[in-house]
């Protein structure tokens, strides 16, 4: 999980991207809708057996991802619907090259993989959300959704067994950033 000192670095890089965004006017729900046609553009690369395409394309997905947040506070367009619109549209977009994923891993001895990490990454979701909807913060956990997308993205570009060690440590890992985030839970509750 990136610290605070990380998350101002990144957000110094990408902020020309941001600034050019929020000065042009686009609405911040058009980048996470861009970042959603990139997600499913990476389901159908996935499907079709197109690692390396897939991994730019979920590469892609993942940085409309971060701009939308971003251009959203810099444009001054933030609303807790654009912030439910965005984490709804997240969920599908984190969802759908696993799928694709799966698909192509059909034959595999491997193949439920890419299900454990879909079922883990929607616990990691969820735990936050149930948290913070009770009143409570929830800044833990070791593999939020950015950690996810450079491991994913890093398996399918280098394949074989690299790709299956880290679809080993995205669903090991997630299902255990939802054991801490419970834990967590258990004590600010």
């Amino acid at each position: 999980m990136l610290n605070e000192d990380q998350k101002m670095r990144f957000r110094s890089v990408l902020s020309p991207c941001t600034t050019f965004f929020a000065r042009s006017g686009i609405h911040p729900n058009v980048l996470t809708i861009a970042g959603l046609v990139f997600a499913l553009l990476a389901g159908r690369a996935l499907w079709l057996g197109s690692f390396r395409l897939g991994a730019i394309l979920l590469l892609a997905g993942g940085l409309f991802d971060m701009l939308d947040g971003e251009v959203a506070r810099a444009g001054e367009h933030g609303s807790r619907f654009g912030a439910f619109f965005d984490s709804t549209i997240d969920r599908y977009a984190e969802i759908i090259p696993y799928l694709g994923l799966a698909h192509a891993m059909r034959f595999d001895d491997l193949y439920l993989l890419p299900y454990l990490v879909i079922t883990g990454s929607l616990m990691v979701s969820y735990t936050r959300a149930r948290i913070e909807g009770l009143g409570a913060s929830c800044t833990v956990g070791v593999l939020e959704r950015p950690e996810r997308i450079v491991l994913l993205f890093l398996g399918l570009l280098v394949g074989g067994p690299l790709l299956s060690a880290a679809l080993v440590v995205l669903a090991a890992g997630s299902h255990f950033t939802a054991f801490q985030r419970m834990r967590h839970a258990r004590s600010v509750l």
